[in-house]
């Protein structure tokens, strides 16, 4: 079971950028969740929103002319959350009242107090640049969000929590046979047998004990789509569910890896138990390009290790690879290799049409893995577990 000490000394501010390396669960656990990012938690959500949305910079009179100018197309732009967060206003509130000269006057009042609070606190430069430290936030707030979300969907708990026997996971059962342990007998599946038999008391005959199956090593990569198409929201939840999958997968004692894809592979970590360089290279992730599956499965047989062992590749997409003369049969073709290097596939696809679903499924065939189709976008962290859960 997952457990975070009350007593947890979290560092203090100035020590938010030594985090750095392989950062444990219980370094950046709930102890620090809530006592380093409660106060910064505004700037944190703020620089993580940007980077989303795939913002460069901080610059006050760009993003305040940007408002007063075409506030329709701003909206667009940065989205609601970062307009509330950086002008302290509800979006739709700015959007009302954007061409009043008096507001006028206060919003831009607003947007450069906050850009001079994340000055001075280190968290972009004076070229209004994200600095390592605004990062250090963004990661600790998708971070902290994230936790958040599986408990409030009780994964913690229980689905994220379970771990797998030292001797193996309990599997099918078999009548009870000499020289099977006590603690693995099935007394439920026992009872129910006796009672079908009749029999008032259960009998050496009645027991049923659990088949263990080794549990060999286990490396999952995380295929996440950096397209153009994944801006804001759904980059958000593609990457909470990214952590989401590495803290369970780590707690379970599995290596985590991440690709991070468009038209090119942007970033890629082989599976590792670094937790923290897993979250480094999640968090500032933003969306450009097209779609090309098939440089993502090449660089995942080249970051898979060669040995006998569980591979598992969770790909995740809003649209077809558009890349390549036949973007689809190539990359069946690299899923076909893939599976032949001992690498399954399962593909999580956000809104596919028609078209993209049937290619989807196809590559969870070819692939030997599963196919989830995404209606909602707070379901997407599940529906990974779930995928990783399954393997």
């Amino acid at each position: 079971m997952i457990v975070f000490s009350d007593s947890l000394h979290a560092p203090a501010r100035d020590d938010i950028t030594e985090l750095s390396g392989k950062l444990g669960l219980t370094e950046i656990g709930q102890g620090l969740m809530h006592s380093v990012v409660e106060g910064d938690s505004t700037d944190g959500k703020l620089i993580k929103e940007a980077i989303n949305q795939g913002i460069g910079s901080f610059t006050p009179d760009f993003i305040y002319e940007q408002f007063v100018q075409n506030y329709s197309y701003a909206e667009q732009l940065y989205g609601k959350t970062f307009i509330s967060l950086i002008s302290g206003y509800d979006a739709d509130y700015v959007g009302r009242n954007v061409k009043i000269p008096e507001f006028q006057r206060e919003l831009r009042k607003r947007v450069l107090e906050k850009i001079d609070e994340l000055k001075d606190e280190g968290l972009v430069d004076d070229q209004f640049k994200l600095t390592d430290k605004g990062m250090q936030l963004a990661a600790l707030v998708l971070y902290t969000e994230e936790l958040d979300e599986l408990a409030s969907k009780n994964l913690l708990g229980e689905t994220v929590s379970t771990k797998r026997s030292h001797y193996g996971s309990k599997g099918d059962t078999h009548v009870f046979r000499k020289g099977d342990r006590y603690r693995d007998i099935a007394l439920k599946r026992s009872v129910k047998r006796a009672v079908r038999r009749g029999h008032t008391t259960l009998s050496l005959g009645d027991l049923e004990t659990f088949e263990r199956r080794q549990h060999g090593a286990v490396y999952i990569i995380y295929g996440l789509d950096a397209s153009g198409s994944m801006n804001g929201r759904k980059l958000d939840v593609a990457k909470k569910a990214g952590v989401a999958l590495s803290f369970a997968a780590l707690e379970r004692k599995d290596n985590v890896g991440v690709i991070v894809f468009s038209k090119e592979v942007k970033s890629a970590v082989a599976p590792t138990d670094d937790f923290g360089l897993l979250l480094r290279t999640i968090t500032p992730v933003v969306a450009s390009h097209e779609t090309d599956i098939v440089k993502v499965l090449d660089k995942a047989i080249e970051l898979f290790p060669a040995e006998d062992a569980t591979k598992h590749l969770i790909l995740l997409s809003d649209a077809l690879p558009t890349v390549g003369k036949d973007p689809g049969r190539e990359t069946l073709d690299a899923v076909a290799i893939a599976r032949q290097r001992g690498i399954t596939t399962s593909i999580v696809g956000i809104r596919l049409d028609t078209k993209g679903e049937e290619l989807a499924r196809r590559i969870a065939e070819v692939g030997d893995g599963r196919f989830y189709i995404v209606h909602k976008l707070e379901e997407v962290d599940v529906i990974v577990l779930e995928d990783y859960l399954g393997v």
